[in-house]
């Protein structure tokens, strides 16, 4: 069993940062949509914006008309499309793509989870490819903790059925607005889940290949408040500062980011996905079933300096130390089953 000892990662000190290569802002804070949304319109320089939303936001709550509304005081509303439909089938692509340009859209703005802010990646994918030039922007407005925003990949199902995934720096959003108050009607089980596949994107970024020592220490703070102010939200489901600071801790957890090469986040993140895919429409449902495992088989099998990161979260999650590093991974482990 392997003994503490406070010499760091053997790669801390040395590595690359890069910014992705499409955000222009991130705007943060409760009610910030209002003013938040016409300056991302204004620094992108785009004027007519299709809203890429779920059925069920758009139909039982007000957050769409929330956002349709500040985009026709501006004179930038175009249209809205909520019929994507699972799975991100090339059929509702095609749609979206007929309404964005049969309302000379130029920019997306996606409300919502996970499922409309990759249906916007595939759209503006799509057109770029039956178009050419440059790729056009996405402003995403996140609703759930799924960090799909933060990311530079998406997937769609093709015509024969095959999932096709894409992936470029172009297809990131290029603005994110994080205002807690429009997360309030999103259901419980979802923003839960949701939160935990963040937890899993903080852990998976500490042993992540390429990953620079100043984002891992981010993801310290991530798992701080992830394991602090998740319960906390289920305690109090109305809390707006609960629900904004776990939507602070959710974009730390997958940080923008361009590596010099690229790497998976991990088992966890691999496995979530397969699960979710295979056995059920939530995929973020299924990453508490993946995660603590992998780290236990990380105690039993990973390198020194990856046992390191993750025994180092106990300090900011307020644990104290086994003696041992094994140890000290295997109690991470059980922390985060409970």
């Amino acid at each position: 069993m392997s003994t503490l000892d406070d010499t760091p990662p053997g790669d801390s000190l040395s590595g690359f940062y890069g910014w992705t290569d499409t955000l222009k802002g991130i705007y943060y804070g409760p009610g910030s949509v209002k003013t938040a949304l016409p300056k991302l319109l204004q620094t992108l320089g785009v004027k007519k914006a299709l809203v890429v939303t779920g059925r069920t936001l758009h139909e039982k709550t007000d957050v769409v008309r929330r956002v349709e509304s500040i985009l026709k005081e501006h004179d930038a509303y175009g249209a809205t499309f909520f019929e994507i439909g699972e799975h991100t089938p090339i059929a509702g692509i095609r749609q979206g793509i007929n309404v964005f340009q049969e309302h000379g859209c130029d920019v997306i703005v996606a409300v919502g989870g996970g499922s409309p802010v990759d249906g916007s990646k595939a759209i503006l994918y799509n057109i770029q490819l039956e178009t050419g030039g440059p790729t056009l922007k996405q402003i995403s407005i996140p609703t759930t903790l799924s960090a799909a925003e933060y990311s530079i990949g998406a997937g769609f199902t093709n015509d024969a059925g095959e999932k096709v995934a894409v992936s470029s720096q172009d297809l990131a959003p290029a603005g994110i607005i994080l205002d807690g108050e429009l997360t309030l009607p999103t259901p419980e089980r979802l923003w839960l889940s949701t939160g935990i596949r963040s937890l899993d994107h903080a852990v998976e970024n500490l042993y992540r290949p390429g990953v620079s020592f100043p984002v891992k220490q981010l993801m310290y703070a991530a798992l701080k408040d992830l394991f602090h102010y998740l319960p906390a939200s289920k305690k109090d489901p109305t809390n707006v500062e609960y629900r904004q600071r776990l939507q602070v801790a959710s974009w730390m957890s997958l940080w923008p980011m361009k590596l010099e090469r690229y790497s998976a986040l991990g088992i966890s993140h691999s496995l979530g996905h397969k699960l979710g895919a295979s056995l059920s429409p939530c995929l973020t449902g299924k990453k508490c079933l993946t995660l603590a495992p992998t780290v236990v088989m990380k105690a039993e099998v990973g390198s020194e300096d990856d046992k390191k990161w993750l025994a180092g979260a106990l300090f900011y999650l307020n644990e104290a130390s086994t003696g041992s590093l094994d140890g000290d991974v295997l109690k991470l482990a059980s922390l985060i089953n409970q």
